[in-house]
C-alpha cells in the first residue's frame, strides 16, 4: 500500500486490566507516541464465572476511532488464548469466556485423554497451561455439539472482524492456541482431529502486517473517522512488546513484564527437544515469522491481586509504591513461592494463598504485610534467574543483557533483583512497550521503516530507558549454593 510520509498509526493495545489507544508516527526522526485514551478493562462475574465484556471493550475501540479522526491504519493487540465463537451467519454466540474462569481447570488434563502431552508439544511447539486456547475450547464446549458453531476469533481478530466484516486470524494470536503446527505456521490436522474440533471453525492464518482489511462503510458513518486499513499487526500483545524491544542487533533476553512475566529470547526456528518440553518453555510466533521462545511466568499478578485483596479489605488507599516500600523495609530471603502454582491462578484471597503455601512448605508464616510482598519479589527474580540460565542453556549462546519491557520497567526494586539475580545488565523500558511495538509494525506495513531492526533502532532512542548493574550477586550465588526451599 502507497502511503505519504511519515505515516500515523493508531494502536489499540488491550491489557488484561486496562487498555489504551495511541497514535505512532514519524517525526523529525523519532518515534513519536500520544496517547489518545485510556481505559478499564473490566470483567463481567455472572453466577460464579467470569466473563470479558466484550461489547464494553467494543465501545472503546469505537470512541478511540472517534478521537483519532486522521490516521493512515490501525491495529489492535490483546493477550492470547481467549476467543469468541461465531454462528455460520457470523452472529457472536456469545461473550467469551476468561481464562481465569474455573471451568478451565484441568482443562489441559482433560485434553491429554485424547492427545498425549508430548504429542502436542512436539507438534505445537506450547508450553502446558489450563488457559490454552485447545484446553478452553474443550472445556467451554464439553458435551456441546460444535454444529451450531461458524467460526472461532481469537480476540484481535474478533474485533478486527467486527471493524472490516473479514474473518481472518493472525499469525502470532493464532500461535498461542496450541493448535498450530510451530512448523507449518498452519492449523495442525492431527491435533484437531484428535481433540474432534472441526477444522472448519479455524479461519486462514494471515501473515502479520497484512491487512484484514478496511473500516467497513458502517463503521465509517458510526465514528466519523478517515478511511483506512485494519492491519493484522503482532495482535498478540506479548509480541508486540517484543517488537518495541530497543534493540536492533540479536540475540537478547528479554522480559514482557506485566500481569504476567515472559522471559525469553527470539529464534529464527522453533527449539523443540526433551529439555524445553520438560522445562515447559513455550514457541510462540513473532515478527517476520521468527519465534519467541520463552517462559510464562505468573508476574506482577501475585502485587495486582495482593493489593486488590487488601483494598477491598480495609486498605482502601494502598498504593504500589508503598507495597514496594514495605518490600525495601523486609529481611530478604526470607520466604519463597512458586509463582507458577495453580492456586495462585484464580481471583481471590492472594495474601491468605501465599501464607498457606508457605505454611505448607514448612517455612512458617510471613510475619508482616512487607514480608509478603517481599516474597512475592524474590519469588520472582528467583524465577527469572531459572529461565534466564536455562535460555543459555537450549540456545547455546551466553547472555549478559536482559531488556525488561511493559510495566514492569517501571518498577526499579523488581528490576534490580533482576540485575542482581541473573548477574546480567538489565535495561528498562520503553513502558508501553505493547503498544509501541504494535504502532512501529503498522509502520512498517505501511512503508515507514524498511524492517523491525530499523524500527527498533528509532524506538532506542526515541523512549526513555534506565539501566541496572548487578550490584548484590554473591547473595544469590550463596543461596543457590546452600539450595532453596521451592
Amino acid at each position: 500500500m502507497m502511503i505519504k510520509m511519515p505515516a500515523t498509526a493508531l494502536a489499540i493495545d488491550y491489557g488484561a486490566s486496562n487498555g489504551r489507544a495511541v497514535l505512532i508516527s514519524h517525526q523529525n526522526g523519532a518515534m513519536s507516541y500520544k496517547e489518545i485514551r485510556r481505559f478499564d478493562n473490566h470483567v463481567a462475574e455472572v453466577r460464579g464465572d467470569l466473563y470479558w465484556n466484550l461489547f464494553s471493550q467494543f465501545a472503546e475501540i469505537l470512541e478511540s476511532l472517534r478521537l483519532a479522526q486522521r490516521f493512515d491504519s490501525v491495529g489492535i493487540d490483546t493477550w492470547g488464548t481467549d476467543f469468541g465463537l461465531l454462528d455460520p451467519n457470523g452472529r457472536l454466540l456469545g461473550n467469551p469466556v476468561h481464562y481465569r474462569s474455573l471451568r478451565h481447570a484441568g482443562g489441559q488434563d482433560k485434553i491429554e485423554r485424547f492427545a498425549s502431552r508430548s504429542a502436542l508439544y512436539r507438534a505445537t511447539g506450547i508450553q502446558r497451561m489450563d488457559v490454552n486456547t485447545a484446553s478452553e475450547l474443550y472445556c467451554q464446549m464439553e458435551g456441546l455439539s460444535f454444529n451450531h458453531v461458524g467460526k472461532l476469533l481469537m480476540l484481535p481478530d474478533l474485533f478486527a472482524y467486527f471493524l472490516t466484516g473479514e474473518a481472518r486470524t493472525e499469525y502470532t494470536i493464532a500461535s498461542t492456541t496450541q493448535l498450530l503446527n510451530a512448523y507449518s505456521k498452519t492449523w495442525d490436522a492431527g491435533v484437531l482431529d484428535s481433540l474432534s474440533f472441526p477444522a472448519r471453525i479455524f479461519c486462514d492464518v494471515l501473515p502479520t502486517g497484512e491487512p484484514y482489511g478496511a473500516l467497513s462503510p458502517e463503521i465509517l458513518a458510526q465514528t466519523g473517522c478517515s478511511a483506512a486499513p485494519v492491519i493484522a499487526t503482532t495482535t498478540h500483545d506479548t509480541a508486540s512488546a517484543v517488537a518495541a524491544v530497543p534493540e536492533p542487533e540479536k540475540p537478547f533476553v528479554f522480559i514482557s513484564s506485566g500481569t504476567w512475566s515472559l522471559i525469553g529470547v527470539e529464534v529464527d526456528a522453533p527449539v523443540i527437544n526433551e529439555v524445553t518440553e520438560r522445562e515447559n518453555f513455550t514457541n510462540e510466533g513473532g515478527f517476520g515469522g521468527t519465534i519467541r521462545l520463552l517462559k510464562n511466568i505468573t508476574g506482577l499478578w501475585l502485587i495486582q491481586e495482593t493489593r486488590r485483596y487488601y483494598r477491598e479489605h480495609g486498605e482502601p488507599e494502598l498504593s504500589y509504591a508503598q507495597l514496594e516500600q514495605e518490600a525495601l523495609t523486609a529481611e530478604p530471603f526470607g520466604y519463597w513461592i512458586d509463582p507458577n502454582d495453580p492456586v495462585f491462578t484464580p481471583r481471590g484471597d492472594m495474601p491468605g494463598r501465599i501464607k498457606e503455601y508457605c505454611k505448607r512448605t514448612g517455612q512458617g508464616l510471613p510475619p508482616s504485610r512487607g514480608a509478603l510482598i517481599r516474597c512475592i519479589y524474590d519469588s520472582l527474580a528467583l524465577e527469572y534467574r531459572r529461565k534466564f540460565r536455562l535460555l543459555g542453556e537450549v540456545t547455546g549462546r551466553r547472555y549478559d543483557r536482559i531488556h525488561i519491557v511493559g510495566g514492569g520497567a517501571k518498577d526499579g526494586f523488581l528490576c534490580q533483583l533482576a540485575s542482581d539475580a541473573c548477574n546480567a545488565e538489565v535495561v528498562a523500558g520503553p513502558v508501553e512497550a505493547t503498544a509501541i511495538g504494535n504502532g512501529a509494525v503498522q509502520l512498517i506495513a505501511l512503508g515507514q521503516y524498511p524492517g523491525l531492526a530499523e524500527a527498533r533502532a528509532v524506538i532506542a532512542r526515541s523512549f526513555p530507558i534506565k539501566r541496572y548493574i548487578p550490584q548484590n550477586v554473591p547473595a544469590w550465588d550463596r543461596l543457590a549454593g546452600a539450595g532453596l526451599p521451592v
